[in-house]
């Protein structure tokens, strides 16, 4: 199998930040609605610090499995030298609303909507500057 050109994992790249705008643009809508359940908006923060994790590993080269695991997205991260603006602990903190959460309806926070915000905006700026 062909290996991908540095033009095409940085087009790949992009594509994936694409798709974090959008999860970031759900996630600012459904924050803002008292009525929507945190499972939900902490949904697509998860996915946004996902797909920005992503983007810099596929720029990378480093070949993806399907995994919505933030820390292990993270520990991939470190294996090839880049630290991201969040450690795994932290990150890990949004996993459970990737799947688990998504189908219970449980009222549990765990982490601020404040700080989830703030970690989400950081990391998709920390991978814009990455990706270019």
């Amino acid at each position: 199998m062909k290996q991908p050109t540095r033009e095409e994992l940085h087009e790949e790249a992009l594509l994936f930040l694409r798709m974090v705008e959008r999860d970031v643009e759900a996630f600012q809508v459904l924050k803002q609605a008292p009525t929507v359940h945190i499972s939900r908006v902490c949904f697509f923060a998860q996915q946004a610090v996902e797909k920005s994790l992503k983007a810099i590993l596929i720029l990378n080269g480093v070949e993806l499995r399907k995994t919505h695991d933030l820390e292990k997205l993270v520990a991939l991260l470190l294996d090839i030298n880049i630290t991201p603006p969040y450690t795994s602990e932290t990150l890990g903190r949004l996993n459970p609303y990737a799947v688990t959460l998504r189908y219970d309806d449980t009222e549990i926070e765990r982490i601020s909507r404040a700080d989830i915000e703030e970690i989400v905006n950081t990391t998709q700026r920390w991978a814009i500057e990455w990706v270019g």
